[in-house]
């Protein structure tokens, strides 16, 4: 009995360090993973996915560390006094050092991007090419990112010997149309389509001129400026400016608009509205300054529906439904804008003109963005 005892400790001894190897993932495993968070990311706020990449690498430890797996945190960031939410205790420069706590990866990764893009010790590395990998690596060291004197050259060295570059360059071919060299070319903006090498003073002027609409206070934001842009230029929490917009989640502008600083209305400044060619029902909460339930609510529809070009809307309670002499219903076909082509070419396409295109979609000038739906009334 006692031999068997001590056959079967020897068995465990031996094979402990393969269990213990089991469940270790490699650097290879950890950058599959979560790749496509840091493109996303990269896409969302700006910071490079190499660089992402590269410090979970090294503050997980590929993965591995007792902090992530404890707490998902995956970038070290320390709770400081701002932070309200869950937390571990964990040694690092001291014993039993507070840091930040997530219920998912991808909680941690937004967590990491929005804390470099509104730290103002972090606002020059936007002004850095989105490629330039080393200058981020040293620009983090300097900002304090990090105590280890070799934190720069660790982070460079994952970047090249695990080739992490190609995932910033899958991020800016996924960006059509945005200006690949400065994507962060200013501490409250990020991705910017817009061609120069910095966003203009009247766009970033225009993020706290406010504009009353239908009773409510908004600001004008320009395509390319980020949600966490308007709310820290306004002194707003980002979760309080989603909600005022009926937003699910932060990220880009993708088109010129308004963005309110408080509640919507919950009626519309005029009785009927009717929906034009490319808009969404949430577009015309946005456009007539009332909340997207109440439009609902008033209109017998749901968060699912398409909107129909022609449909008339009502924008208070107890309207009747307005009599509208239908007419024959003309086909339509959707043209989605491909890199390179303007209304000409299109035109020719569809054997229609250019004033044809501009009037079924109310378009006011030539300029197209990539990705823009157009409508074409078959013939």
């Amino acid at each position: 009995m006692i031999i068997m005892r001590i056959l079967n400790i020897s068995i465990i001894i031996l094979y402990l360090p393969f269990f213990g190897n089991a469940q270790r993932i490699s650097p290879e495993e950890y950058i599959a993973q979560y790749k496509d968070i840091a493109i996303r990311e990269m896409q969302r706020m700006g910071i490079p996915a190499s660089i992402t990449l590269a410090q979970g690498l090294l503050e997980t430890e590929s993965g591995n560390s007792e902090l992530v797996k404890k707490s998902n945190n995956h970038f070290g960031i320390k709770c400081k006094n701002t932070w309200t939410g869950p937390s571990v205790k964990h040694d690092d420069d001291l014993s039993g050092e507070c840091f930040r706590a997530y219920s998912t990866p991808e909680e941690s990764f937004r967590d990491h991007s929005n804390f470099l893009r509104s730290n103002a010790r972090y606002a020059a590395l936007f002004k850095l090419e989105i490629t330039d990998y080393k200058g981020w690596a040293y620009g983090l060291k300097r900002a304090g990112y990090a105590t280890n004197p070799y934190y720069p050259q660790t982070l460079i060295k994952n970047v090249e010997q695990y080739n992490l570059q190609q995932y910033t360059l899958q991020a800016l071919n996924e960006m059509a149309g945005i200006d690949s060299a400065h994507i962060g070319i200013d501490s409250l903006t990020a991705l910017s389509a817009s061609k120069a090498d910095s966003i203009s003073a009247a766009k970033l002027a225009s993020l706290t001129k406010i504009v009353m609409i239908n009773n409510s206070r908004s600001v004008w934001a320009a395509q390319g400026i980020t949600l966490l842009a308007v709310a820290n230029a306004n002194h707003i929490p980002l979760n309080k400016l989603l909600a005022f917009n009926e937003w699910v989640q932060d990220g880009v502008i993708t088109c010129d608009q308004y963005v309110f600083l408080e509640p919507k209305s919950m009626t519309g400044p005029f009785d009927y509205y009717t929906i034009e060619p490319g808009e969404t029902l949430h577009d015309v909460a946005q456009k007539t300054g009332m909340q997207l339930k109440y439009l609902l609510s008033y209109n017998n529809l749901t968060t699912n529906v398409v909107a129909t070009p022609g449909t008339v809307l009502m924008l208070k309670p107890g309207l009747k439904v307005p009599v509208i002499q239908q007419e024959e219903p003309v086909p339509l076909l959707t043209h989605i804008v491909a890199p390179k082509e303007t209304l000409y070419t299109i035109a020719k396409k569809y054997l229609v003109t250019v004033q044809q295109l501009k009037d079924w979609n109310k378009l006011n000038g030539d300029g197209l963005r990539i990705g823009q739906k157009l409508y074409i009334a078959l013939q």
